[in-house]
């Protein structure tokens, strides 16, 4: 039997797809629905089917639980947008922080600035407790000399990944040497602000990666 023979009454019809109909439904199922007299009832149905199935597959996206991540920046990255334009650009971290978020919907991203070195050890240590999945830290000079930062990081569960803004190897020479990249799970630097959202996407998609 042809589909244009397929034997359901009008009404029939109207009460199937009624059941099968969705409230909320985007404009287009929705002109499918009302012209349904028009077009071949199966194939109305398999429409109606599979926007079903695209809303569930969202709600179910939506549903699932955010990974928490961390930003930590270090001395003088407060400066950010008035500090040594032609090194770190003219956008300062607090407008650039939105964009971020905007950006990993599927990511919960906390921040955190100190000039104080003691400070981030604090919030390394506390990372755990707050059920962090990644840290992105920028440690700004206290990269190239700070070795308790450096045993923070080695004493947490926590991933941390070393970023950069500019290319420190690129720079002076006592920038040369990084006292956390080797307990870090990674090291990314010399991409602007790029570097972050490098990072958070590591995290995103290595998240039982520690080192």
């Amino acid at each position: 039997m042809s589909m244009t023979g397929f034997r359901t009454s009008v009404t029939q019809k109207s009460d199937i797809i009624d059941k099968l109909y969705l409230n909320g439904m985007s404009p287009q199922i929705k002109k499918v629905k009302k012209n349904y007299t028009n077009l071949n009832f199966l194939y109305v149905c398999q429409i109606l089917h599979k926007e079903k199935k695209k809303r569930r597959k969202e709600e179910k996206k939506k549903n699932m639980k955010k990974m928490k991540i961390l930003i930590l920046n270090g001395p003088n990255l407060n400066l950010l947008g008035n500090r040594e334009k032609e090194i770190y650009g003219n956008q300062s971290f607090q407008d650039y922080l939105p964009q971020l978020q905007k950006k990993f919907p599927e990511a919960e991203i906390d921040y955190f600035q100190t000039n104080i070195e003691g400070e981030l050890i604090n919030q390394l240590q506390l990372s755990t407790l707050s059920h962090y999945d990644g840290i992105v830290l920028n440690a700004g000079g206290y990269t190239h000399t700070s070795v308790a930062i450096a045993d923070a990081i080695l004493a947490i569960d926590v991933p941390v990944i070393e970023v950069h803004i500019s290319n420190i190897l690129a720079r002076e020479k006592f920038r040369h040497t990084s006292m956390i990249a080797p307990v870090c799970q990674g090291s990314i630097f010399g991409f602007g602000l790029f570097s972050y959202e490098l990072a958070i996407y590591s995290i995103l998609h290595n998240p039982d990666k520690k080192r």
